[in-house]
């Protein structure tokens, strides 16, 4: 346990240099980022570090981060209804990009600006997951380029024909007159809360 705890703080100090460098630590950065004298003990970690697939080497040696360099615990689940006993449990790493994009090699980020879908929970400035190879629905929310301009709304159907619509009642449905172009299907929503 207190190996793993280590190899967390480890990954995450890496991870830290990463962000802030946008390029992996050298052997020898390592040891001061550590802070530790040998570059022994360095090899060990990336040793351990590599066992848990947290970072690769490439064919020249050359460490590569991994999704799970990034990973933040999971410690369990809380309620959102009434109060209820505090049980943390210590869970796996979770990597968000796993949990949110299944599919990066054919998803994007958008920036939402605009009001029309607050009903469902997606508000002006979140970011959206937006996967472009999955085939859409009615009533899946997607991005559309309705009559030369795109827009992100629920995708319904009416007989053979479909048509948009917002999830906020000041908005009415949007009925394609020259066209209707599918840009892909909303997997997910990111906001970040700021203190």
């Amino acid at each position: 346990m207190e190996e793993k705890r280590n190899m967390r703080n480890v990954a995450a100090r890496i991870g830290r240099f990463f962000r802030e460098n946008r390029r992996m630590p050298s052997y020898g950065e390592m040891t001061d980022l550590l802070g530790v004298r040998s570059k022994s003990v360095v090899h060990f970690w990336i040793r351990k570090l590599v066992e848990a697939g947290v970072v690769e080497k490439d064919n020249a040696g050359r460490l590569i981060p991994t999704r799970r360099l990034f990973a933040i615990p999971a410690v369990g689940a809380v309620h959102a209804g009434l109060p209820a006993p505090e049980e943390e449990t210590v869970g796996d790493l979770v990597s968000l990009d796993e949990y949110l994009i299944e599919r990066p090699d054919s998803s994007f980020l958008l920036q939402v600006t605009g009001d029309s879908m607050t009903g469902a929970g997606i508000m002006d400035g979140d970011w959206v997951v937006v996967e472009r190879d999955r085939p859409a629905k009615g009533g899946d929310i997607v991005v559309a380029e309705v009559d030369g301009e795109w827009t992100l709304k629920y995708l319904r159907r009416e007989g053979n024909d479909f048509y948009l619509e917002a999830a906020n009642p000041a908005y009415g449905p949007i009925r394609p007159q020259a066209g209707l172009r599918l840009g892909g299907v909303v997997t997910a929503v990111i906001r970040k809360y700021h203190p």
